[in-house]
């Protein structure tokens, strides 16, 4: 995935080595990460376990919150693409101890598409 394409919010695959690489540490034992997929700077991985949101902050993206959300605590979940005034897609999650849904916003409907399809493949097990 470009610089530009990146800046824009499309979402893209990621190598899953250059994940686990960031990942070592944060993983349990016997844990890998299947797919990811970067958003902005931002980076959704599913793992065999669970989902874990990257959230690179500040100017450099040197620090980073690593969101993770055990499958089983996701309630429901919604892809909203554009329209024809709608210049972004927007993928909603809720988790059952929360009200307000995690929100990722996407520029391309078919990169939301791709992202919403894993994480039916693995919510819905």
């Amino acid at each position: 995935m470009g610089l530009f394409s990146g800046l824009l919010g499309n979402a893209g695959a990621v190598e899953l080595a250059d994940v686990e690489a960031e990942l070592a540490a944060f993983l349990a034992d016997g844990e890998q990460a299947e797919q990811a997929f970067k958003v902005l700077r931002d980076i959704i991985v599913f793992t065999n376990k669970r989902l874990i949101l990257i959230d690179k902050q500040g100017i450099t993206g040197s620090k980073k919150e690593y969101m993770s959300v055990p499958y089983r605590s996701i309630v429901r979940f919604s892809a909203e693409t554009k329209g024809h005034f709608d210049l972004e897609s927007e993928l909603l999650i809720w988790l059952s101890s929360t009200n307000d849904p995690i929100r990722k916003t996407f520029s391309k409907d078919s990169n939301i598409v791709a992202v919403q399809k894993a994480l039916a493949t693995y919510a819905c097990r």
